[in-house]
């Protein structure tokens, strides 16, 4: 691991752990990591972990509101570098895919329902799903879809990253069937 005690400075314990803890998450799931790991990764004595993470579940709960945070950011840079309302919502939704194909720890980590309890996120994680479903509807509503269909579009790329990342078929297939399957969602007159 790149963090180690010749770079830790007082005061940066939260920040070298949470470095350490996502290293970790990108090489195995979530719950194989142990706040011992996390500290010999970080370099730090066994027990640092505690002044940052009460517990295992806090650990969890971090690692799942940083890797939101990294798929809010990749879903929102793809919609607003696209050209036009449909370019935007198969974008946004490809980057949603990608995400879960290309990082599968931190994508099942955020929706771990032991972590990121349906209906009662953390106060961190809470505006970082509210972004997420705002950046999806905004994209869709844009593209011609009716709010109804949002929950849809979800589902879709959802799905497609969730059977991508378990290996049933390839990323460039699912970025496709994503970019076909959004598409075919939209009125006939958005889809030119």
């Amino acid at each position: 691991m790149s963090s180690s005690r010749s770079a830790y400075h007082h005061g940066d314990l939260a920040h070298a752990l949470e470095i350490a803890a996502m290293q970790l998450l990108a090489a195995k799931p979530a719950q194989q990591i142990s706040l011992r790991e996390v500290a010999r990764a970080a370099d730090v004595s066994h027990n640092a972990p505690y002044h940052h993470f009460a517990d295992r579940r806090g650990l969890l709960k971090t690692l799942a509101e940083r890797s939101m945070a990294d798929l809010v950011v990749a879903v929102r840079t793809a919609i607003s570098a696209a050209s036009d309302p449909v370019s935007a919502l198969v974008a946004g939704g490809q980057a949603y895919v990608r995400f879960a194909v290309e990082r599968p720890n931190a994508f099942d980590v955020v929706y771990d329902p032991t972590v990121c309890v349906p209906g009662s996120p953390t106060e961190t994680m809470a505006p970082l799903i509210d972004e997420l479903e705002t950046l999806l509807a905004d994209a869709a509503t844009g593209a011609g879809l009716d709010q109804g269909d949002v929950t849809a579009v979800w589902g879709l790329v959802h799905g497609l990253g969730t059977l991508s990342a378990a290996g049933h078929f390839p990323l460039d297939a699912a970025l496709v069937s994503c970019a076909s399957g959004l598409r075919r969602m939209l009125p006939t007159a958005s889809t030119s």
